[in-house]
């Protein structure tokens, strides 16, 4: 209510909005910005919205360091992707990057980098 809608979040998400998942809002899309702003070698993944859950896109960084967050549409990442000029790819038809994995590994092997 009354937020504006900087990212284009409502006007390219359409109607649709997941049955039991909260909008994306611009916070979603500064979270996405400020990670690839900090970070190396920055990549998009979109994951597709689910009966549960809407749109999102995991940042992925060079060391596979990842922040996933909603975003209410492909097309809202793929102007930020755009405007940031960094690449953005279906995870459907790509999958997640080994990096991540691995970044994934380790955390959970040394839980010391909490």
């Amino acid at each position: 209510m009354g937020w504006r809608d900087r990212y284009g979040i409502r006007r390219l998400r359409g109607t649709r909005i997941a049955k039991f998942d909260r909008e994306a809002n611009d916070g979603d899309i500064e979270t996405l910005i400020a990670f690839a702003k900090s970070r190396r070698g920055v990549e998009f993944y979109v994951e597709p919205e689910t009966f549960a859950t809407d749109t999102t896109a995991v940042a992925v960084a060079h060391d596979g360091e990842w922040t996933r967050r909603r975003v209410g549409s492909p097309a809202v990442i793929i102007k930020v992707a755009r405007n940031l000029a960094l690449p953005v790819y279906d995870v459907q038809l790509t999958g997640y990057p080994n990096r991540m994995r691995a970044y994934n590994e380790r955390r959970r092997t040394d839980p010391a980098q909490d």
